[in-house]
């Protein structure tokens, strides 16, 4: 398997500020993103949350590990029971009343993949894809849409 990334970009009718507090503040990623107990933008806390397919669950385990107030988030990832540890980091670029969002996400090679579909690269394109193309644009966007008419 290449040790390539995945990387997403996509870019949402939000200013910077709204898009940054819905990937730090743990009331509005419940949303969108997942449902995570305590979440707090500072380097070191660490949080969890279970996510999956209805059959199967996955506890994952992450450590913010860089934090830049409306620019750069960054957390590691892994799977409590499985090898492997990744890091996930959004990237916020602001472009005019628009915000440009890449998410990088590095080390998939890391889990067992050959022994899990869901750790297979396709299954973390899959889901980020719905995650950054269609529901956090459905979140950040569903106000400013309103605004309009």
């Amino acid at each position: 398997m290449k040790n390539e990334p995945f990387v997403i970009e996509r870019i949402f009718n939000a200013p910077v500020a709204k898009v940054w507090k819905a990937i730090t503040d743990k009331g509005e990623m419940k949303q969108w993103y997942f449902d995570i107990g305590e979440f707090e933008p500072e380097v070191g806390f660490e949080f969890h949350f279970s996510a999956g397919t209805k059959d199967k669950k996955y506890l994952h385990l992450c450590k913010i590990t860089e934090v830049i107030t409306d620019k750069k988030l960054s957390y590691s990832w892994r799977y409590d029971g499985y090898p492997g540890n990744s890091v996930v980091t959004f990237e916020l670029f602001k472009e005019g009343d628009n915000t440009r969002l890449k998410l990088t996400h590095t080390g998939l090679e890391t889990f067992p993949h050959d022994d899990d579909a869901s750790f297979a690269p396709e299954s973390f394109a899959k889901g980020w894809t719905h995650i950054i193309g269609t529901a956090l644009p459905a979140f950040v966007e569903k106000e400013s849409v309103r605004d309009n008419h």
